[in-house]
C-alpha cells in the first residue's frame, strides 16, 4: 500500500467548493481528507463520493424546504455537513455551490494513507480494506462526528488536501441508501478501485 510522503499534500482553496455541486464531487476524487486526531494525522484518498442539490433532488435533505437540519447544505461552501444516519452512524459531507443555494457532496469511501493504525484502533478491526469502504466507516475511522458540523475546512482540524497527479476513469451510477432520485446517476468513484463501498 502506498503512503503519504512526509510532505502533506496543499490543502484546497476555498473557492474550489463553489463550483456546482456534481462537478464538485467528481473533482473530489483522488484528493486527500485529512483529519488530525490527539496529535496525529489520520488521512485517506477519496475514492466515492455523491451529489445531492436542493428542490430539484428528491434524495436531498433539501428537496422539501429549508430546515434547522439541512440549513448548512446552504452554505457557506466549504464547510462539513454531518449527520446522525438510521441511529447508527454519522454521515461526511462537503458543502458546495454558492451561499444560498443548496449543494453538498457525501464522501462515501477512502482509500487510507495516513495514520492507518489509528483508525484500526477506532474502527476495532485490523483489516485495512473494511477500514473506510463506507460513509459511516470512514467517519468512524477518522473520528469524525456531530461536533464536526459546519466545521470549515479550510481550518486545521479536518480539511481536503490535493491528491497525486494520477489520472482516474470514473464511474458513475445510482446513489446508495435513498428511496427517490435513483434516476439520477450522481454517485461517482474511481473505477476499479477496492475501497469503493458498492462495486
Amino acid at each position: 500500500m502506498s503512503s503519504l510522503s512526509k510532505a502533506m499534500p496543499k490543502k484546497l482553496a476555498k473557492n474550489f467548493y463553489s463550483s456546482k455541486t456534481l462537478q464538485t464531487a467528481k473533482n473530489l476524487l483522488g484528493k486527500y481528507l485529512v483529519r488530525k486526531y490527539k496529535g496525529k494525522i489520520i488521512s485517506g484518498m477519496i475514492v466515492e463520493t455523491e451529489a445531492y442539490t436542493g428542490k430539484n433532488d428528491p434524495g436531498s435533505h433539501a428537496y422539501k424546504s429549508r430546515t434547522l437540519r439541512n440549513e448548512p447544505m446552504f452554505g457557506p461552501p466549504g464547510r462539513a455537513y454531518v449527520y446522525f444516519c438510521y441511529g447508527n452512524h454519522y454521515l461526511f459531507n462537503i458543502v458546495t455551490e454558492k451561499e444560498g443555494t443548496a449543494g453538498a457532496v457525501l464522501i462515501r469511501a477512502l482509500e487510507p494513507k495516513q495514520g492507518i493504525e489509528t483508525m484500526k484502533k477506532l474502527r476495532k478491526t485490523n483489516e485495512i480494506i473494511k477500514l473506510t469502504n463506507g460513509p459511516g466507516k470512514l467517519t468512524q475511522a477518522l473520528a469524525i462526528g456531530r461536533d464536526d458540523n459546519r466545521t470549515d475546512l479550510n481550518g486545521n482540524e479536518l480539511y481536503v488536501a490535493s491528491g497525486t497527479s494520477n489520472q482516474y476513469k470514473i464511474a458513475s451510477g445510482s446513489r446508495i441508501g435513498i428511496k427517490q432520485g435513483l434516476v439520477k446517476k450522481w454517485r461517482f468513484w474511481i473505477k476499479d478501485n477496492e475501497y469503493v463501498s458498492v462495486k
